[in-house]
């Protein structure tokens, strides 16, 4: 009997370690969007990832059949949202502190919805349910960083000094 455990733990952790192998580098990739932070100084992002593939590795023999990735995905989505909602007070209005990636001009709420619908290729549906948010709220916000990102805002002019008189 003790043998059967350890032989099904080795084989639990096999899994996981090829799980791992194979969708790490871009769960790590969708984390750092979602932080904005730069790719390499990430902080955020890789705790988000540490918590994504803890929980993963923790509900492994439960998944029968699940797609693990998604397990793993969706975890990493749920915690950005309730991490910048419970830091922040809303999901709408944190901006990282440090110029990060392309991503930084958005919103939480719109990076979060951006990667999980663009980058990741989640359905409109699967966003808005994960969310809890109408579809046509995922889809008007979408559009709306889409937009931001293809058009960013343009900055201030610069202040013109007055050059006095020889």
């Amino acid at each position: 009997m003790r043998e059967r455990h350890a032989s099904q733990g080795a084989r639990r952790a096999r899994e996981f370690e090829a799980f791992v192998a194979g969708a790490a580098g871009r769960l790590l990739h969708a984390a750092t969007l979602l932080t904005a932070e730069p790719p390499h100084d990430n902080p955020h992002a890789r705790r988000l990832l540490t918590l994504a593939l803890a929980h993963t590795y923790a509900s492994w023999n439960r998944l029968r059949g699940e797609d693990p990735y998604d397990t793993a995905r969706q975890y990493l989505a749920v915690r950005f949202a309730r991490g910048a909602w419970h830091h922040y007070g809303t999901l709408s209005r944190f901006r990282p502190k440090q110029p990060g990636g392309a991503l930084a001009v958005l919103s939480p709420q719109e990076r979060l919805i951006l990667v999980l619908r663009i980058y990741e290729g989640v359905a409109e549906e699967q966003t808005a349910a994960l969310l809890g948010l109408p579809v046509e709220r995922v889809r008007s916000i979408c559009d709306r960083a889409s937009a931001t990102l293809l058009h960013p805002p343009r900055k201030p002019a610069p202040a013109v000094a007055k050059v006095a008189p020889s």
